[in-house]
């Protein structure tokens, strides 16, 4: 399958119909042209993105002839959720539909200490990862901000009910469907939203963008004055494997991607993270743990062992437990960071390399159906 770069985005009509993806200033410039004081577009958005309001109904600091004008030219949200899928482990994937009938799906993981929602960029994805279910989709279009947000948006809300603040706090990040940085302009105004201290409150340091490797772009992500913290799927220690495993190695080898990655500026304490996922027999050799120590000289890293989620449609299998758990202490011998990512939501083909807006659930080799 060739690879189809090219970004697809909404009609600006399309875009301007929800209030989710205004900022401010939009908001300042919506109710001046409606007569109201700029104080008005504090309220809104603060009721938007901070309340959550799901109707406009809700905003009762606006006149009823005020939210009857709004109502009938804009919508709050550009997506609504379809169906709800909960594993056995507590991990739910939504399927959201979007306004023109496409659809995307998000992911909410609990944990004790913190809970993270994992979204989409894209419908779709056009990298053609060979072992992404998502791949097999292809690029469908872009998500606008308003439609990246409002996935955040709607999981707080379902979750923890309409306003509520998570209790720990959340992380965010968007490794579901698509390739955030081929969509840029739309991920960095969502990033922008979110992280507003007057709305969703999200700090750009609980917002991880992962990436295949996009390199000009990860120059532009550096030079962010508020960025997310940088992730990014490597699965291959050699040109020759990773051109087979993710195609746009084909554009950006690995000597490329390093060069960024060493270059990429980075906080105390910050580390970029590669994500690894682990195929049998295929790039877990001791040879492909040495290469990787070699490959990530210079950079300071943290690697996360991915086992293969299975998808009936995908030829490859996850390492055995013992091989990752050894492949791991090569690293970690080597003074390399290396942790073994838990699957989550496999039974519902939510874990990671499984989202393909599924409505039926697939069968898999000794999972339990979802509820």
């Amino acid at each position: 399958m060739g690879l189809n770069l090219k970004p697809i985005d909404l009609h600006r009509e399309e875009r301007q119909r929800s209030l989710l993806g205004l900022s401010l200033d939009d908001m300042k410039q919506l109710l001046e042209g409606l007569g109201q004081p700029q104080y008005r577009a504090r309220q809104l958005f603060a009721a938007l993105y901070r309340r959550r309001i799901s109707s406009l109904d809700r905003l009762t600091e606006f006149s009823k002839e005020l939210r009857a004008k709004l109502d009938c030219a804009m919508k709050i949200s550009p997506l609504e959720i379809d169906r709800v899928f909960t594993s056995g482990d507590g991990t739910r994937r939504y399927l959201m539909r979007l306004g023109d009938g496409e659809r995307i799906e998000a992911v909410w993981i609990p944990e004790p200490r913190r809970d993270t929602i994992c979204i989409s960029s894209q419908v779709g994805c056009p990298l053609a990862c060979d072992f992404c279910m998502t791949a097999r989709l292809g690029l469908k279009r872009n998500l606008s901000a308003g439609e990246i947000v409002a996935q955040v948006s709607i999981v707080l809300s379902e979750v923890y009910g309409e306003g509520a603040q998570p209790p720990h706090g959340v992380n965010v990040v968007m490794m579901g469907m698509g390739e955030p940085l081929l969509n840029y302009d739309n991920v960095m105004r969502a990033i922008k939203l979110m992280s507003d201290p007057a709305g969703l409150s999200i700090s750009p340091r609980r917002i991880t963008l992962s990436t295949a490797g996009i390199v000009p772009r990860i120059y532009d992500l550096g030079r962010e004055p508020a960025r997310p913290r940088l992730a990014i799927s490597l699965t291959a220690t050699t040109d020759e494997l990773r051109d087979k495993l993710l195609p746009i190695n084909r554009r950006y080898p690995l000597a490329e991607l390093m060069r960024a990655s060493r270059e990429f500026p980075l906080e105390a304490r910050e580390r970029i993270t590669f994500e690894y996922v682990m195929l049998d027999g295929i790039n877990d050799s001791d040879k492909d743990a040495r290469r990787l120590v070699r490959l990530l000289s210079g950079i300071r890293a943290k690697v996360n062992l991915i086992p293969h989620n299975p998808a009936p449609e995908l030829p490859f299998h996850s390492s055995p437990l013992e091989r990752i758990v050894h492949f791991q202490e090569l690293l970690a011998a080597r003074g390399l960071s290396a942790f073994i990512r838990r699957p989550r939501g496999v039974d519902v083909a939510a874990a990671c390399g499984q989202l393909a807006a599924r409505i039926e659930l697939p069968v898999l080799s000794g999972a339990e159906p979802g509820r």
